[in-house]
């Protein structure tokens, strides 16, 4: 088989070298260029498999250049590159069709792991070779003696042991992705802060990851990484924290999304505090189903954690369902709802649209806690002494409906789909994750 073709664009010389030398070495053929006009007659001509392509060129603008490009093939698989970019060049692009944006200066592991995906995607994400996923980044599904598949840090940095479990079996669903790469971007709920994230495609055998954008460190959406559970679920490693990730989580559980990369610069987005926006998003753009069955950890026994009231349990159940009950002082009062996910319509008409709440009574230690700092009129339900303050409640019952998709997205953090049922009695965050932390205990192999 013929060594595929990567074609880099830059000014600099000594980027041309550098990369051109990296991609060499590692059975890649490069073709390399310093200017956009001669770039559009090298991809006619040679059509690579990848084009790593500088935002600053000395004869036209690299996004220009970018737009031509998907022009010229609209299934290109386009690198942006800058020294000199910001948060909003790296939105652009990828809503252009930019399949990655890399910040100088590169590191060897940068540049071989975004090839290598790349490559990937030209190929369809289709996974070859003896256990290892097809230029991923990503060595998945490689075993070592103690039965734990490690799968490699994309920047490149550290590895990250994510233990295979015992009862897991193949799914009758496949494994999948999104088709192609969005952007979504909004306030965090806790940090107040604009924040922008990127949704990224990655092949079968991947799992699902997230990537600081600000350090570079990538996560792994694993128990493993999980780090702060107040108010939030917050993944963590080597100093970088990604916040509030258990919405985005419960809607790529629902939708079965098992392999992702989620660019992210601190917090995901809380948007209008629901899941509800993720899902439209998924819907919009497309999931794309993969060669590969995937893994469900199905609950063989009783698993219980809490005490008195505050409990909640998992058990033998063919599917996956959650129930739910919760007691708060007027106006919210008892409320239960018993959810089975029958699949992705049922969690849209259901639970996504549930969003996350808050009470009046703490929103001062909340701020000396640093937390709740992006909540809004409209992106969260703000619970006063007697009445909701500031919006309709979409369900009579949209408290108890947005724990349940609290619950989903942090089981999602064992790293497989469960087939069980879970009943939750006044529990929050710190149980979700201590029934992880549970299950991985007793289930690990090795």
């Amino acid at each position: 088989m013929a060594s595929p073709l990567v074609l880099i664009v830059d000014d600099e010389a000594g980027i041309l070298t550098t990369l051109g030398g990296i991609l060499t070495d590692n059975a890649f053929d490069v073709v390399t260029t310093a200017s956009g006009a001669e770039a559009l007659d090298l991809y006619r001509e040679r059509r690579p498999a990848v084009v790593f392509l500088d935002v600053w060129l000395p004869d036209r603008d690299g996004l220009e250049t970018l737009q031509t490009l998907r022009e010229l093939d609209p299934a290109a698989t386009i690198i942006m590159m800058s020294g000199h970019g910001t948060a909003a060049t790296a939105v652009r692009a990828i809503k252009m069709g930019a399949f990655d944006y890399l910040e100088k200066p590169l590191s060897y592991e940068q540049v071989l792991a975004a090839a290598r995906a790349g490559l990937a995607r030209h190929r369809g994400h289709d996974a070859h070779g003896a256990g290892t996923v097809a230029g991923s980044g990503i060595e998945a599904a490689l075993l070592d003696d103690s039965g734990v598949r490690s799968i490699a840090s994309l920047a490149g940095s550290r590895r990250t042991a994510i233990p295979l479990l015992r009862h897991l079996e193949p799914s009758l669903m496949p494994q999948r992705t999104l088709r192609q790469s969005t952007v979504l971007y909004g306030l965090g709920l806790h940090s107040g802060g604009r924040t922008g994230m990127v949704l990224q495609p990655l092949p079968a055998g991947s799992g699902i990851h997230f990537h600081s954008m600000p350090s570079g460190e990538s996560i792994p959406a694993h128990v493993s990484a999980v780090g702060d559970t107040e108010y939030a679920t917050t993944l963590g490693q080597n100093g970088s924290q990604i916040k509030t990730v258990e919405h985005l989580l419960s809607a790529l559980c629902a939708v079965g999304i098992t392999n992702l990369l989620v660019k992210v610069h601190g917090e995901v987005p809380v948007l209008d505090g629901s899941a509800a926006e993720f899902c439209r998003t998924f819907e919009e753009i497309g999931v794309e189903d993969q060669a590969e069955k995937r893994l469900d950890f199905v609950v063989d026994r009783l698993y219980e954690v809490g005490t008195g009231e505050k409990r909640l349990t998992l058990e033998p159940f063919d599917g996956f369902s959650v129930a739910y009950r919760l007691r708060y002082p007027p106006p919210i009062g008892e409320q239960h709802h018993d959810f089975h996910l029958t699949g992705f319509d049922s969690y849209k008409r259901e639970i996504a649209p549930a969003r996350t709440f808050g009470f009046m009574r703490d929103l001062k230690m909340m701020n000396e806690l640093g937390l709740g700092s992006g909540g809004r009129l409209d992106n969260f339900i703000l619970v006063g002494e007697d009445h909701v303050v500031n919006t309709e409640l979409r369900f009579p019952d949209e408290f108890v409906r947005h724990k349940i998709l609290d619950i989903i997205g942090d089981l999602y953090l064992l790293g497989y789909p469960i087939r069980g049922r879970v009943v939750a009695n006044l529990t929050g965050h710190r149980d979700n994750i201590a029934m992880v932390r549970k299950l991985v205990a007793e289930n690990s192999l090795g």
